[in-house]
């Protein structure tokens, strides 16, 4: 049995209310000026640090500027230019093929709905939400990235363990007004504090509601385990 809806609700609405205070400046740390440009960054950040990621778009950025640009850019010469990224040759291709629609199928506008990003190749429902949120002002759902992932079952706020099911669940009782900043907070707390090996949660504000807690003041309501 997991934790009853209200019980989760409670919690959340306490853990963000802690995240808050501890994170107030939370944002994206992604560098870009446009849309096209939140969209390549994103694409380039799986499974890659962002740091790593506004590094090589520094440069890439002032080499190309347009989707036609992109789409016509050799596989060679694009991958060599974010060489440095993880999943580099496949990452080019996504980006001159989603590229390519954008400049056909869209006129050259990146698409401002969730059925049209997700049909660009290398953009699923992560990468898509993060577009709609911070290039469109359009917020219709949670961005489940691995910090997410982590920290909302740690925390007991569900049990599922695949990002869609995990977005579902959060999407019922994460208040609307708070989907996107879920998302900054927990990636900030999960940089700073829950990191994936050896979280410090003697340092964690956190830490009396967690039941994935190391420490003895922690249980889990819902099995009466300790971590």
């Amino acid at each position: 049995m997991g934790t009853p809806h209200a019980d989760r609700e409670a919690q959340v609405a306490e853990v963000l209310d802690r995240l808050y205070e501890e994170y107030p400046d939370s944002t994206i740390s992604l560098n870009y000026s446009n849309r096209l440009e939140l969209l390549i960054a994103v694409i380039l950040s799986a499974q890659c640090t962002d740091e790593r990621v506004n590094s090589v778009c520094a440069e890439l950025f002032e080499t190309y500027r347009t989707p036609e640009e992109y789409a016509n850019a050799p596989q060679e010469e694009l991958a060599e230019a974010i060489n440095s990224i993880t999943y580099y040759n496949n990452k080019a291709t996504y980006i001159r093929s989603a590229c390519a629609d954008i400049a056909e199928k869209h006129d050259g506008d990146v698409p401002d709905t969730m059925s049209e990003l997700t049909d660009l190749a290398g953009v699923g429902r992560k990468t898509a939400n993060v577009v709609l949120q911070h290039g469109h002002d359009v917020v219709e759902g949670i961005v489940v990235d691995t910090h997410v992932q982590r920290i909302s079952r740690r925390l007991g706020i569900t049990e599922e363990t695949r990002p869609k099911a995990i977005e579902t669940d959060l999407l019922d009782i994460v208040p609307e007004d708070d989907w996107q900043q879920y998302t900054h907070l927990f990636i900030d707390h999960g940089r700073a504090t829950c990191t994936a090996i050896n979280p410090d949660c003697s340092d964690c504000v956190l830490e009396d509601l967690c039941p994935s807690s190391k420490l003895d003041s922690a249980v889990d309501l819902a099995s009466g385990e300790e971590w």
